[in-house]
C-alpha cells in the first residue's frame, strides 16, 4: 500500500533554456499558470507555459522544462521550475525596477531608490526595509509591502528548486503559500508536516523528501504520519471509518519497516495529539481517525435526539388523510405504503427502502400533501445533481444537493467542505427529505444533522441493496440494522413497473435468483460473448452503430457503459480509450488536449475524480461552487489563449484551469461504484472476469438499477450468473449501527 509512486521523477529528461521575459501573455493570479515569450541566449522568441508565479516582463529567468508540439501554437517549452536572475549593474537594477517588476515600484520611485543604495538596492529591499522610508514617498508600511512582495517572488524559487524531485510546480506553490518563506526551513525540521497540511502532498511524497534528507526509518514523526496515512487510505479507498488495533499495528509495522512496539507507540503519540480515537466497537478494540470517531458518534446522538423531540401527529387523523388521500388521487394504497405514510406522521426520523418499482416515490408524493396541509416547510435534497434532479422531476417540486441545501462556502483548498448552515445557523425546514441516502457517508450525513433543528422530522429514502457510499461508512445500513427508527421496507412491485424486465430482473438479483437473459422484450437484452476483446468491441458497436441505427441517433447521449472494474480490455481505461476513438474521433476545428497520456477533445464525455469545492460554476443566471467526485459533463471548448476547458455538467458549466484537468477522467465507461444515484436511460453492461471481489450480487444490482428505458449485458452469463452467486461484499469496518445500539454512548 505505501509502495505506490508518483510515477517517473520530475527531474529527469529536463533541459534548460534561458533568456529575457518580453511579454506576459496569461497568467492566474491564483494558480500561477503563466503563458510568455522568452528572448532566449540566441535571441529567438520562443513560448514558455507553465506554473511561474510572480513573474514580469523584462524579468531574466533560467527554466528547466521539456519541449512539446501544441496543435494549435507549434513549438512551446513546458516549464517544470525556473528561477530569476537578479542583475547586478546599478543601471541593470534600475531598468529592472523601471519595469514595475516589484509590485509598488515603479520608475520614479526606481530611480529614488536606485540612486541612494546603488548595488545595495536588492539587498535593502530584501533584508532592510525601514531603509525604504527614507526615500520621498515611501511610509513604512509601504516598505513593508514592497519587502514583502520582492521576498515572495524569490522565496519560492527555493521551494520549487527544493522540492522539484518530488512535487511539481503546483504543490510547490501551495507549500509557498502556506508557509512563505520559511517553508524550507519548515521541511527540513518535519517533511511529514506536509501530509496534514497541503491537499495533494500525501504521505508517500512527504516520505521520499524525508528519506533525501537523511530521516530514519524509525523516525516517530514518520511512524505516525505513516500510520494517519495508512488510516486514511482505508477511509477513502476502501471505506472503513475504523481498523481494529492489532490488526492496523501489524499493518503499520510492515509498511512502515519497523517493530510493533514502535508502531505501538506511535499510536500512544497519535492518541496524545488528538489525531486518533481509540475505542471498543463491539468488544473489539479499534482505532479511529478523531474526525470520522467524532461523526458517527455525532450522527448516533442527533437522530436519538430528533426521534426524542419530534411532535407526533395524532393517529387518527393519519388514517382520515390517508383515506382522503385515496380518494382525492383516486389511488389504493397497500398495506406497506400505508404504514410508510404513517411513520413519516409519528416518528422523528423515518427510513424508508425498497427496490425499483416499490412505490418509495407514491409514498413520499402522499406525505408531501399531508405535510403541505399541515403548513410544515419542506426541504427534499440528495447527494448528488442528478439524484436532485430526478426527485425534482417525480414530486414536480425542488430539491437541492444536499451540498446546496447546507449552503457550501468557499473553502479555501480543504480537503472538506464548509457549510454556511450548522449547529449556529440552522435550517428553518419542518421536515427534511433526503434520497439516495445510500450514497452519503458519515461525514456528509454528520454536516446534514448539524443543520436540522431540534424538532424537526428527518425521512431517508434509500436502497439498502445497492453498493454503500464512495466515501467511508455504511450510514443507511447501520441505521437500519441499529433497528432504533422506523424503518419501512417495501417489497411488492406493482403491476406497471412489473412489466419491466429491468425491475423484474433486479428484483431476482437482488433475491439471489438468475435473470432471465432470453427474454426479447424491449427494455432488457443480454448479448453473449466470450473474449474481453469481442466484449469490448460489441460495446463500441453498440453505441456507436447498432442503437442509433434501431433507435435513433438521439439516442447517442443517453448510453452509459458500467462496468464492474478498471482493469481489462472491458475495464474503464480500455474502454474508454475505444469509446473515445469511436465516438469521438479526432476532426478538423476540434480542440484538444494533452494531459498526461490522455487526450480531452471537445465534445468528450468527462467525470469529475475528486471532490471540489471551490470550483465555481454557473448555468442560466445562477452561479455557485463545488464540483464533486462521480460528476459526469461534455466538454464543450477548449480555449488555448485562456488555457482553460469549459466543462457543462447538465444544471452546471465549470471552467478549468489547464492545471487541474487531472482531476477530469473520461466518462465514456465509468464504474458501477461512480454510477451511484445517478440513472440513464440505457445502460451497457460487460460481463466479464474482474477480480472475484468486485463480482459481486449488489454490484450487478446496483448496475441494472441504473437503467431507466433499457439495461444491456454483454459477455458471459457464467459471470453473471457468479455474480447473483457472491453476496458477500467486502465487509466495511463502521461503528454506527453499534453505537446506536449502545445507550452508554447516547
Amino acid at each position: 500500500m505505501l509502495d505506490n509512486t508518483d510515477g517517473k521523477n520530475p527531474a529527469e529528461e529536463l533541459v534548460e533554456t534561458s533568456g529575457l521575459v518580453e511579454r506576459i501573455i496569461y497568467q492566474s493570479e491564483q494558480t500561477g499558470y503563466t503563458v510568455c515569450d522568452l528572448s532566449d541566449e540566441s535571441g529567438e522568441l520562443v513560448t514558455l507555459v507553465g506554473i511561474m508565479p510572480f513573474l514580469s516582463e523584462g524579468e531574466t529567468i533560467k527554466a528547466l522544462g521539456r519541449w512539446e508540439m501544441h496543435s494549435s501554437y507549434g513549438r512551446q517549452f513546458k516549464v517544470e521550475y525556473y528561477e530569476k536572475e537578479l542583475p547586478s549593474s546599478v543601471p541593470a537594477i534600475l531598468k529592472y525596477l523601471s519595469s514595475r517588476a516589484v509590485k509598488g515600484i515603479g520608475p520614479v520611485t526606481a530611480k529614488r531608490i536606485v540612486d541612494k543604495f546603488g548595488e545595495d538596492t536588492f539587498d535593502v529591499i530584501e533584508n532592510h526595509p525601514e531603509m525604504l522610508a527614507e526615500i520621498q514617498g515611501i511610509s513604512r508600511k509601504r516598505a513593508e509591502e514592497i519587502s514583502e512582495n520582492f521576498r515572495a517572488q524569490f522565496g519560492i524559487r527555493s521551494v520549487m528548486m527544493f522540492c522539484r524531485d518530488f512535487v511539481g510546480p503546483t504543490a510547490a506553490l501551495k507549500i509557498y503559500q502556506r508557509w512563505g518563506g520559511a517553508a524550507v526551513d519548515m521541511i527540513r525540521a518535519n517533511p511529514y508536516v506536509l501530509c496534514d497540511e497541503i491537499p495533494g502532498v500525501g504521505f508517500v511524497r512527504a516520505d521520499r523528501i524525508a528519506r533525501s534528507i537523511g530521516w530514519e526509518a524509525d523516525a516517530p514523526e514518520r511512524i505516525c504520519a505513516g500510520t494517519v496515512y495508512i488510516l486514511r487510505y482505508n477511509a477513502e479507498v476502501s471505506g472503513h471509518v475504523y481498523l481494529p488495533e492489532d490488526r492496523l499495528t501489524e499493518i503499520a509495522a510492515h509498511q512502515l519497516g519497523v517493530d510493533i512496539e514502535k508502531a505501538r507507540a506511535a499510536m500512544d503519540r497519535l492518541e496524545l495529539q488528538g489525531k486518533i480515537a481509540r475505542v471498543e466497537v463491539a468488544d473489539r478494540r479499534c482505532v479511529y481517525l478523531k474526525e470520522y470517531h467524532d461523526a458517527e458518534l455525532f450522527i448516533a446522538n442527533r437522530l436519538t435526539e430528533l426521534e426524542k423531540l419530534s411532535t407526533p401527529l395524532d393517529t387518527s387523523d393519519i388514517d382520515r388523510f390517508i383515506s382522503q388521500l385515496e380518494l382525492e388521487f383516486d389511488i389504493k394504497y397497500a398495506a406497506m405504503q400505508r404504514n410508510a405514510i404513517s411513520a413519516a406522521m409519528t416518528h422523528g426520523v423515518m427510513i424508508l427502502t425498497g427496490g425499483p418499482g416499490t412505490g418509495k416515490t407514491t409514498v413520499i408524493r402522499a406525505v408531501l400533501t399531508v405535510f403541505d396541509r399541515i403548513g410544515y416547510k419542506i426541504a427534499l435534497a440528495a447527494p448528488t445533481g442528478r439524484a436532485a434532479k430526478r426527485m425534482s422531476e417525480a414530486t414536480a417540486r425542488e430539491a437541492k444537493t444536499v451540498h446546496r441545501l447546507l449552503e457550501m462556502e468557499f473553502s479555501g483548498g480543504a480537503d472538506r467542505p464548509v457549510f454556511k448552515r450548522d449547529e449556529r445557523t440552522r435550517l428553518d425546514e419542518d421536515v427534511i427529505i433526503i434520497d439516495e441516502v445510500s450514497m452519503m457517508d458519515c461525514l456528509l450525513m454528520e454536516a446534514l444533522l448539524k443543520a436540522i433543528k431540534p424538532g424537526a422530522r428527518l425521512i431517508l429514502i434509500g436502497d439498502a441493496d445497492q453498493l454503500p457510499s464512495v466515501g467511508a461508512g455504511n450510514v443507511l445500513c447501520d441505521i437500519i440494522e441499529s433497528e432504533r427508527f422506523a424503518t419501512v421496507k417495501l417489497t411488492e412491485v406493482f403491476r406497471q413497473a412489473g412489466e419491466s424486465l429491468i425491475v423484474t430482473n433486479a428484483h431476482a438479483i437482488n433475491r439471489g435468483e438468475y435473470p432471465n437473459l432470453s427474454s426479447n422484450r424491449s427494455d432488457f437484452f443480454f448479448v453473449p460473448r466470450e473474449r474481453e476483446s469481442d466484449i469490448a468491441r460489441t460495446i463500441a458497436e453498440l453505441c456507436a452503430v447498432r442503437l442509433p441505427r434501431r433507435y435513433g441517433e438521439e439516442i447517442r447521449a443517453g448510453i452509459q457503459v458500467i462496468t464492474p472494474s478498471h482493469k481489462g480490455e472491458a475495464g474503464t481505461a480500455a474502454l474508454n480509450t475505444l469509446l473515445q476513438k469511436t465516438l469521438n474521433p479526432p476532426a478538423k476545428g476540434k480542440h484538444e488536449k494533452k494531459v498526461r497520456d490522455v487526450v480531452f477533445r471537445e465534445g468528450d464525455r468527462v467525470m469529475q475524480v475528486r471532490n471540489n469545492y471551490d470550483l465555481v460554476w454557473e448555468k442560466d443566471g445562477v452561479s455557485g461552487i463545488g464540483i464533486f467526485n462521480g460528476d459526469i459533463g461534455t466538454i464543450e471548448a477548449i480555449d488555448f489563449v485562456d488555457e482553460s476547458v469549459t466543462v457543462n455538467f447538465d444544471d452546471r458549466i465549470a471552467v478549468y484551469d489547464f492545471t487541474m484537468l487531472d482531476e477530469l477522467e473520461h466518462a465514456y465507461a465509468i464504474t458501477v461504484h461512480k454510477s451511484q444515484g445517478s440513472e440513464y436511460p440505457v445502460v451497457i453492461i460487460p460481463a466479464y472476469n474482474a477480480p472475484r471481489q468486485l463480482l459481486t450480487r449488489n454490484l450487478l444490482y446496483t448496475a441494472v438499477t441504473r437503467a431507466q428505458e433499457m439495461a444491456i449485458i454483454v459477455g458471459r452469463a457464467d459471470i453473471v450468473a457468479a455474480m447473483v452467486e457472491n453476496n458477500r461484499p467486502a465487509k466495511r469496518f463502521t461503528g454506527l449501527k453499534y453505537l446506536l445500539e449502545s445507550d452508554e454512548y447516547l
